[in-house]
């Protein structure tokens, strides 16, 4: 039996809840993890996993087994990189989630960049507007917005993302001057679905001060393509990111509305499971990205 195998298809399989799941993340087939946790429990002489119709669980053996095999199988793969950084070289598999805006806009690039420093590494870069399990997804690295609540997480901290109320030229020619607030709140809007509250409010801050106003989203998304071509459509003003829109702004194509007025800011890190046992191709692409982020225009730090 391949001791190292096999443990790593039992850590897999715990983390996903399922042999399926294992194998797809292993690329091996699902009789093979099978037969890997079998020759694992006959070799210790003990029952490691519950298995049911919809989920597999550890017993408390197996749950003592895997604390143990996930540290040092880490700690192994942390290891043998080191000795390769050692020999002058970075290698390895970044598996990165990141959300859609700034990974297409900006993370994309700075990945291209590290790999041509480190022609060795290769990236599963994920992109989508959601929160990761960093160790149910086996991701290495996700930056993620808003406050950080998971025990299991260590994040970095990147800044602030800025938000701002743009339209086009040609909105603002149908809709008239949009000089007050009671002004944006009788104008149509676009945004991404997480910028409202429930009641369809947004939150605007001038200075020190944050107002709360409501709105009429006639277009919610989850894409920010979508968000940027609608607003240079005219369908509407909308709150957008404003490493986004450069561009845009720069160009003309979009214009700022109420310049005395921004949307609230939201945090945004680079968060990973662990750093104790951090692996060298992480260590080394955490330490080029971070600076690269915080250089992006609109995140303040």
């Amino acid at each position: 039996m391949d001791i190292n195998t096999a443990l790593r298809a039992f850590v897999r399989t715990v983390e996903k809840g399922s042999v399926t799941g294992a194998a797809r993340d292993l690329a091996i087939s699902q009789p093979a993890v099978t037969k890997h946790l079998r020759n694992l429990e006959r070799h210790v002489n003990a029952r490691l996993l519950e298995r049911s119709s919809k989920t597999v669980r550890p017993t408390a053996h197996g749950m003592t087994l895997y604390e143990v095999s996930r540290n040092a199988l880490a700690s192994i793969d942390a290891a043998m990189e080191g000795v390769r950084r050692d020999m002058g070289e970075i290698e390895g598999n970044l598996r990165v989630h990141a959300p859609s805006c700034l990974g297409a806009q900006h993370l994309h690039g700075m990945i291209m960049l590290f790999q041509d420093d480190h022609p060795a590494v290769t990236v599963d870069l994920v992109l989508d507007n959601r929160n990761v399990d960093l160790i149910y997804e086996n991701f290495d690295l996700a930056v993620r917005y808003g406050k950080i609540v998971s025990q299991e997480v260590i994040a970095r901290r990147i800044g602030w993302i800025q938000r701002i109320l743009v339209a086009s030229p040609d909105y603002i020619k149908r809709a008239g001057p949009i000089e007050t607030l009671e002004r944006i709140a009788e104008c149509d809007m676009v945004a991404t679905t997480t910028i409202f509250s429930p009641r369809d409010s947004l939150t605007l801050c001038h200075g020190d001060d944050t107002i709360e106003i409501n709105v009429r989203p006639v277009l919610k998304t989850n894409s920010a393509q979508v968000l940027t071509t609608s607003l240079l459509a005219g369908r509407g003003i909308g709150p957008a990111q404003v490493n986004l829109v450069s561009r845009e702004l720069a160009e003309g194509l979009l214009v700022r509305v109420l310049p005395d007025y921004a949307v609230k800011p939201t945090e945004v890190f680079l968060t990973y499971p662990s750093t104790k046992f951090m692996r060298p191709v992480v260590r080394a692409f955490t330490d080029f990205i971070v600076p690269k982020l915080r250089s992006v225009e609109g995140i303040t730090t």
